[in-house]
């Protein structure tokens, strides 16, 4: 696995945590965006990479289709629940 060189952009608040919480479920980056496409969210591997190092923007309804695929609630995702 590639570790990323550069720190983290500042485009979205949820791409660290998408991380965290998709490598706690063992999913790799490919399972993740095949279960994605099954909540109706399909992006490149490029832009998952992209939004998890926080360089790319995340529109609303991304953000509960993340959600969904992780099977975690959005304000987990925003960091509203611990």
């Amino acid at each position: 696995m590639k570790h990323r060189k550069e720190p983290p952009g500042d485009k979205n608040i949820i791409g660290t945590r998408v991380v965290a919480l998709r490598k706690t479920k063992r999913m790799k980056q490919k399972e993740f965006l095949a279960r994605l496409q099954t909540f109706g969210l399909d992006i490149s591997s490029t832009s998952l990479s992209r939004l998890e190092g926080q360089y790319r923007l995340v529109q609303d309804y991304e953000v509960i289709a993340i959600a969904r695929a992780l099977d975690v609630s959005v304000g987990e995702l925003l960091g509203e629940d611990t």
